[in-house]
C-alpha cells in the first residue's frame, strides 16, 4: 500500500478547473461542443455533468424522520447526520409530524412547512415516495433515500423504483438511492495531502478496504453509495469526481450499471480530463451477474462487452478490493513516467528472478542496462553478480554507503521509469538501511520507486513508519498487486498520452449510404441473404458478382456473365444456415452442372418448406483468410461490433474481439490485435499476408451501418468474409442480417 501523503508528494497529472457545474460549450482538445450534441442516432455525444458541490458541501439539511428517541434506528443515524453537518458547516433541520425538538433543535412537522431553501433532505422513512412528491413544491436540490424493497426485490419492487424514479423527474431534484446507506456522510481525514482517490460503490460494505486506506495515509475526498441509482448513478459521480482539482483517481465498485452509453460518456470525460477510473465490476459469471442483479436491480451486462468498452474509454478494471486500493492510489499520486522501462532491484538472485518473470509475463518492459551502466553498477557491487535488470547486490553493499549509490545509478538511466525492491522479508538492520535508502532515493528523484514488504505481519518499523510513513515510495503487500498498479499506471498514461475521444468524430448526419438501406429493411424480419448483400453494397462492402435468378434456364444465364466457377446458393429470408440442408454448391463449372444445382437446391428447399425469393449464382472467390464481422445489441451499450476467425472456426473457436461505437482506426486495429489467430492474417505455411488494411475498413464501414441503423437492425453476421492477399480487397461471401 502506498505511504502517507504528507510532505510535498503532487502529481502532474493535468491542471485543471474546477467543475461546478458545466459552462454552455465547453473546449477539449480544441473541440468546441455543446453538452446536447447528439450522434447520428440520436444519442448524447458528452456527458452530463451534474453539479454536486450542494450534495457534499451543503449549507443547510432537512432530517426528514429525524429521531432522538433511544434504541431507535433513526437516531443513530440522525446523530451521525448532525457530526457531519458540523463538520462541512451545514445547518441541520429535523423534520417530524409530532415533535418539536430534536436533539435540542426545533423541528418543523413537514418538508412543506419548511420556511427556508434546504439543499439537501435526508429521507429517514420507509416509503420515500410520497416525501418526493412533497418536495417538488420546495426547492431542494437533492434527496438521498435510504429505504430498501425496490429493484432489488424483483418486478413489482422495480415497479416501485419506476414509480419513485418517475416522482423524481417530475420534482426536479436529484436522488441518491434508493437501497443506499450513510458512506456520504462518513468522517474524512482533513489532516492528509497530496491528490485524493474518490470512491464510487453500490455496495456500501465493498468500499471500506478503500475508505480504511486512510489509515494508512491515503487521502480520501468523497464516497458515493449509489445504491439502486434510481436517478443520481455511478456516470453522474465519476464525471462529476473527473472535473475536481484535489481528484487523483477514481476507485468505484459496480454491480450493474444503469446505461451503459452514460458510463462510456462518463469515463470519456475522465479520459479527456487524464483521472484514471478503476473498476471492480462483478458479474464475469452467470452466478456473480445473477446476486449482483438481485443486490442492487441493475443490468450487468455481458461481460466480454463490458470489458471491451471499459479497456476501449480507458477504465482499468480489476478483480478484488486489494487491487482496486493499491492500484487506484498508486494511480492518483505517482507522477508522470519519464520512461516505461522497470529495473527490478533485490539482495537475492533468486527474488530478482521471480519477480522479473513475473512482471515480463504481466507485459512490463524490463531493458537490459547498458554496459557502461552495468560496469558503474559493479564499482559497488561484486563481478559475479548480475546487474544487466534484475539487479542483484548479493546483499551485503545494501548495509552500508554502498547501497544508496547504487539505486541513484538506477534511477539515473533515462531507460528507467520504474524501480522496483521486492523486500520479501524483515533482516534487520540491512532491511531497515533498504528501505531508508529506498525512501530517501525517492525523494531526490520523479521516478517511481516501489517496495513490495512480503513479511506477513506487518508490523515491522521499516515498514510501518519509513515505509507508510514516506510521501514518495509506493509500497504493495504481494508481488502481484505491484505489478498490476505498475502497469495499469504505465498503460494509463500511454493512454491518456494519445487519447482522442470518439465522440468527437461520431456522424452527427446520416450519410447517403443510410438512404439506400433504410429502404432495404422489413421491420421485424429476417432479411435474405441477397437482400443483406444489397445492405452491404449500400455501405460501400465488397460482395462477389452475383445475380439472382428463378429457374434453370436464367441460373445458366446468370454463370455465364458472372464467370465460371460459380457457386448456387438457396436465398430466402428463413435461411440462417444453408450448409447444413445440402442448399450450397461450390465449384460448377459448366451450364449442366448448373442446372442440375438448380434443380437439385429447389427440391431440397420444398421438401423442407422453405420459401425461397430465388437461387443465387455467385462468382466463386479465390483463397484467403476467412474472418466473420458482425453486429449484435447488448442490453447496456447498444449496437456492438464484433470481429473474429469466420467459418466455422468462429463457432469451434470463439476468437472474437467486440467494441462499443464510436471508434476509430486504431481500435479496429487493436480489435485484431487481440485474436489469438492474429498471425493467419501476417500470412503463415508459406501463406501470403493477408489484407489487413481492407478487412478494417469493413470493421469500420460496419461501425458506421450499426450507428446509423441502430433503430432498425437488430443483428448482422457477415460470415465468411474472405480477406485476399495484400491489395487485392475483402468480399463478404455470406451475410445475414435481422431487422428490429
Amino acid at each position: 500500500m502506498l505511504g502517507s501523503t504528507h510532505g510535498t508528494f503532487t502529481t502532474d497529472l493535468r491542471a485543471r478547473v474546477v467543475a461546478c457545474g458545466e459552462s454552455p460549450r465547453t473546449t477539449v482538445h480544441g473541440v468546441t461542443a455543446a453538452p446536447g450534441d447528439q450522434d447520428v442516432s440520436g444519442r448524447p455525444l458528452h456527458a452530463a455533468v451534474p453539479d454536486l458541490d450542494r450534495f457534499f458541501r451543503p449549507e443547510s439539511v432537512a432530517v426528514v424522520g429525524a429521531s432522538d428517541a433511544e434504541g431507535r434506528p433513526n437516531t443513530g443515524i440522525t446523530r451521525q447526520l448532525l457530526a457531519w453537518a458540523e463538520r462541512v458547516g451545514a445547518r441541520l433541520v429535523p423534520v417530524h409530524p409530532t415533535r418539536t425538538r430534536v436533539f435540542g433543535i426545533d423541528c418543523v412537522p413537514s418538508v412543506g412547512a419548511l420556511t427556508e431553501p434546504v439543499d439537501l433532505a435526508v429521507l429517514l422513512v420507509a416509503d420515500p415516495l410520497p416525501v418526493i412528491e412533497e418536495l417538488a413544491e420546495t426547492k431542494v436540490k437533492f434527496a438521498v433515500a435510504f429505504a430498501s424493497g425496490f429493484a432489488e426485490t424483483g418486478a413489482a419492487g422495480a415497479a416501485a423504483q419506476e414509480r419513485l424514479a418517475a416522482a423524481v423527474r417530475r420534482s426536479g431534484l436529484r436522488l441518491l438511492g434508493p437501497n443506499t446507506n450513510l458512506n456520504a456522510f462518513e468522517r474524512f481525514r482533513e489532516d492528509l495531502e497530496g491528490p485524493a482517490v474518490a470512491l464510487i460503490t453500490q455496495s456500501g460494505h465493498q468500499g471500506r478496504p478503500v475508505f480504511t486506506l486512510q489509515e494508512l495515509g491515503v487521502r480520501l475526498s468523497h464516497w458515493a453509495p449509489t445504491g439502486n441509482e434510481a436517478d443520481l448513478e455511478t456516470s453522474d459521480f465519476i464525471s462529476y469526481f473527473a472535473g475536481r482539482p484535489e481528484v487523483g483517481a477514481i476507485a468505484c465498485y459496480v454491480e450493474g450499471l444503469k446505461d451503459g452509453r452514460s458510463f462510456l460518456l462518463a469515463a470519456d470525460r475522465a479520459a479527456r480530463q487524464g483521472v484514471p477510473v478503476v473498476a471492480v465490476k462483478v458479474g464475469r459469471t452467470e452466478t456473480g451477474a445473477r446476486t449482483a442483479a438481485s443486490h442492487t436491480g441493475k443490468l450487468t451486462g455481458a461481460d466480454q462487452v463490458v470489458d471491451a468498452a471499459m479497456r476501449q474509454f480507458g477504465v482499468i478494471r480489476v478483480d478484488g478490493l486489494d487491487q482496486l486500493q493499491d492500484t487506484a492510489t498508486l494511480l492518483a499520486r505517482a507522477r508522470r513516467p519519464q520512461a516505461d522501462g522497470v529495473v527490478v532491484y533485490s539482495i537475492s538472485g533468486g527474488t530478482g528472478a521471480h519477480f522479473a518473470d513475473l512482471a515480463t509475463e504481466a507485459g512490463l518492459r524490463l531493458p537490459t542496462l547498458p554496459q557502461a551502466k552495468q560496469d558503474e553498477l559493479h564499482t559497488w557491487i561484486p563481478e559475479y553478480l548480475s546487474v544487466a535488470n534484475p539487479v542483484d547486490n548479493g546483499g551485503h553493499p545494501v548495509g552500508d554507503w554502498r547501497g544508496r549509490k547504487i539505486i541513484d545509478a538506477i534511477l539515473a538511466d533515462p531507460s528507467v521509469g520504474v524501480l522496483i525492491c521486492p523486500i520479501i522479508g524483515p533482516f534487520p538492520p540491512m532491511s531497515d538501511k533498504l528501505a531508508q535508502d529506498l525512501v530517501d532515493a525517492a525523494e531526490a528523484t520523479d521516478k517511481l520507486v516501489c517496495v513490495v514488504w512480503g513479511s506477513p505481519v506487518g508490523t515491522e518499523d521499516a515498514y510501518r513508519t519509513t515505509l507508510l510513513g514516506s510521501s514518495r515510495v509506493a509500497t504493495f503487500r504481494t508481488f502481484a498487486n505491484c505489478i498490476g498498479a505498475v502497469k495499469a499506471y504505465l498503460d494509463h498514461h500511454r493512454f491518456t498520452t494519445a487519447y482522442r475521444s470518439p465522440f468527437d468524430e461520431a456522424p452527427r448526419t446520416p450519410s447517403p449510404s443510410f438512404r439506400k438501406a433504410q429502404a432495404l429493411m422489413r421491420p421485424g424480419r429476417r432479411l435474405s441473404e441477397h437482400a443483406a448483400k444489397q445492405l452491404l453494397r449500400a455501405y460501400g462492402i465488397r460482395v462477389p458478382r452475383e445475380q439472382l435468378v428463378t429457374s434453370a434456364a436464367a441460373a445458366v444465364r446468370a454463370a455465364g456473365l458472372v464467370g465460371y466457377p460459380v457457386v448456387m446458393k438457396a436465398s430466402g429470408a428463413q435461411l440462417a444456415h444453408k450448409t447444413e440442408l445440402g442448399l450450397v454448391k461450390v465449384g460448377l463449372t459448366s451450364a449442366s452442372q448448373v442446372r442440375d444445382a438448380y434443380r437439385e437446391l429447389t427440391d431440397i428447399a420444398r421438401f423442407e418448406s422453405i420459401d425461397l425469393d430465388g437461387i443465387l449464382v455467385c462468382q466463386m472467390v479465390g483463397r484467403g483468410v476467412e474472418m466473420v464481422v458482425g453486429v449484435t445489441r447488448d442490453d447496456l451499450f447498444g449496437p456492438t461490433v464484433t470481429v473474429g476467425l469466420g467459418g466455422v472456426l468462429v463457432e469451434v473457436l470463439n476468437d472474437t474481439a467486440v467494441r462499443v461505437p464510436p471508434f476509430g482506426e486504431s481500435e479496429a486495429r487493436s480489435m485484431l490485435g487481440e485474436l489469438r489467430g492474429r498471425a493467419l492474417l501476417d500470412g503463415v505455411r508459406g501463406a501470403p499476408p493477408a489484407d489487413v488494411d481492407a478487412l478494417v475498413e469493413v470493421v469500420l464501414r460496419v461501425q458506421r451501418m450499426a450507428l446509423e441503423l441502430d433503430g432498425d437492425l437488430a443483428e448482422l453476421d457477415i460470415n465468411p468474409l474472405m480477406v485476399l492477399p495484400r491489395g487485392q480487397g475483402a468480399v463478404a461471401l455470406d451475410a445475414l442480417a435481422v431487422c428490429r
